[in-house]
């Protein structure tokens, strides 16, 4: 009979991206550009710096008048003579500072009206320079922290274009700036356009990440706009790693001109079915945006930036963390504090390699068990790219398509059944060990010390509690443990189709393995029968993604 394999389809949705990390920019300067960004800048940068101090406090003053004595503050829409004040005076300022900052803006297309295009959305976003939009349309709204508004000069800027305010200290932040964007958009011209960069983060532009749903959920016609910056020195781009804000501020003050591309594109207006479905409404926005940049488009997220972040904390390489969180929460319904919980786990188990990879060995360590057919044949499936090692996507993967299904109280109860050789209710080292050797194939196999971690009161027994507590907490065993029980039903069913090889035969567990000892025992309890009772509860291996 041929030896028993345990096959899982690889979907191509979950390979990993082709794209870059788009959330770094590891651009260094030449000794050339180094050499000439400073001369330029002994020149440029203190002129440009006492401009710039003027326009700001000028705008400010326009700002304060426009607001003066406005009755409701940010919950009434500026009206008549406020609104065009802003419009006109605050958006001339603003073109005149870029202008001053050494800014060519070349403009493609047309701006919308409010009454055709409501909310405009702009991408790809790289840089706090991103702010040149908002003066080629009129200064509309925009969303931004309630922090913000109390900086000094800038808050009170910020606040004459009323922005949309989202508060970190308030919990049902998300649901009352969705539902502020929505009925401003709805208001029916009272309210200014409002400017939102669907990214919600910074990226170096080499693609378009995921759209957050605000712009769209309000279900009205968007302009997208494009931004480009074609300089041969990147002196704009902000991401998470790479150049600091001061660090680009003062480099882009130094270079003679810097150029950007904005490009408005026609308005989109929502078909039924992308006003009904709001991520089909952002997906085919974002599709048209990067068409027209010749840009891919990924699932990585603002949550990929954060798991980035903590995966360098926890020493591993940042772009352990890019797991393209949209794609991966949605098919396996994961949620945020999982991902970063795994994430710890997996950085203690890759720890032992010094990299963001774990192989073979730091599989086996992590499990303190031995490197064997049943072992290897569980760390194939979580290898999705069959390199011989895991990435943290492979692990999130693997964990939630081959594990976590494992960890229902049914089959903890039958894997534990499975240990309690005699049926009393706990399992002793000895019944732990024989169940662990024979499946295996490693008569000699201590497991003292895998024992002792799951026996947390130390009496020597694992009760049930004892046992499903580690299954929980460590889904990679629930999956062994449901294996063995496969292995032992595929056993028996060779015995029982054959009809003459004694109990204590050699037998072949899985793949090419080494025959084992005629004396390894066999387990033998209500789980798995020595009869040909039938049993049609054993859960399948040929899981499809």
């Amino acid at each position: 009979m041929a030896p028993r394999v345990l096959p899982l389809p690889r979907q191509h949705s979950f390979c990993s991206p082709v794209v870059l990390n788009p959330f770094v920019h590891p651009g260094r300067l030449s000794a050339g550009d180094k050499l000439r960004t400073v001369l330029l800048g002994i020149i440029l940068l203190p002129l440009r710096v006492i401009f710039i101090t003027f326009i700001l406090l000028l705008s400010w003053l326009v700002a304060s008048i426009a607001t003066y004595r406005h009755q409701g503050g940010g919950a009434v829409p500026l009206k008549g003579w406020r609104r065009r004040m802003i419009q006109t005076s605050l958006s001339c300022l603003t073109r005149t500072l870029f202008f001053i900052m050494g800014f060519q803006v070349e403009v493609k297309g047309k701006v919308a009206s409010l009454l055709e295009a409501p909310i405009i959305v702009a991408a790809p976003h790289s840089s706090f320079f991103d702010a040149i939009v908002s003066a080629l349309t009129g200064m509309p709204s925009i969303v931004s922290r309630a922090e913000n508004l109390s900086t000094p000069v800038f808050g009170t800027i910020l606040s004459s274009l009323q922005p949309v305010a989202v508060s970190r200290q308030d919990p049902d932040s998300r649901k009352n700036t969705v539902a502020e964007i929505t009925n401003r958009a709805l208001s029916g011209g009272k309210w200014p356009q409002i400017l939102i960069f669907p990214e919600g983060t910074c990226t170096n532009r080499s693609c378009l990440i995921t759209f957050k749903q605000g712009a769209f959920i309000p279900r009205v016609p968007v302009q997208p706009v494009l931004l480009r910056y074609p300089n041969k020195l990147d002196t704009v781009t902000w991401t998470w790693q790479g150049y600091s804000l001061k660090e680009l501020f003062v480099m882009t003050m130094c270079q003679l001109f810097t150029r950007v591309e904005v490009e408005f594109l026609p308005v989109h207006v929502p078909t039924e079915e992308e006003k009904k479905d709001p991520i089909l409404f952002a997906n085919r926005v974002r599709q048209t945006m990067a068409t027209a940049l010749n840009v891919p488009v990924t699932d990585h997220t603002f949550e990929d930036c954060r798991l980035m972040i903590s995966a360098g904390q926890l020493t591993l390489p940042m772009e352990a963390g890019l797991v393209e969180f949209t794609k991966i929460s949605k098919k396996l319904n994961l949620k945020w504090n999982h991902v970063r919980e795994q994430l710890d786990t997996f950085a203690a188990i890759a720890s032992a390699s010094k990299g963001g990879r774990i192989g073979i060995e730091e599989f086996s360590e992590y499990l303190k068990l031995p490197i064997s057919d049943v072992l290897r044949e569980l760390f194939h499936l979580f290898d999705r790219n069959g390199d011989g090692t895991i990435d943290f996507r492979e692990y999130v993967i693997g964990l939630s398509i081959l594990c976590n299904p494992a960890n229902t109280e049914e089959t903890i109860q039958m894997a534990f059944k499975l240990f309690d050789l005699d049926e009393d209710g706990t399992i002793t080292e000895n019944e732990f060990a024989c169940i662990i050797q024979s499946a295996l194939g490693v008569p000699e196999l201590d497991v003292s010390n895998l024992f002792k971690e799951i026996d947390a009161d130390e009496t020597g027994k694992l009760s049930y509690d004892e046992f499903k507590d580690f299954a929980l907490k460590h889904p990679e065993y629930a999956k062994l443990f449901t294996t063995y029980l496969d292995l032992q039903r595929y056993q028996l069913g060779m015995l029982e189709e054959d009809d003459i090889q004694p109990p204590e035969a050699k037998y072949t567990p899985v793949g090419n393995a080494v025959p084992v000892s005629e004396t390894r025992p066999v387990a033998r309890n209500k789980v798995c029968p020595a009869d040909n009772e039938e049993d049609n509860s054993g859960t399948s291996d040929k899981k499809d993604d």
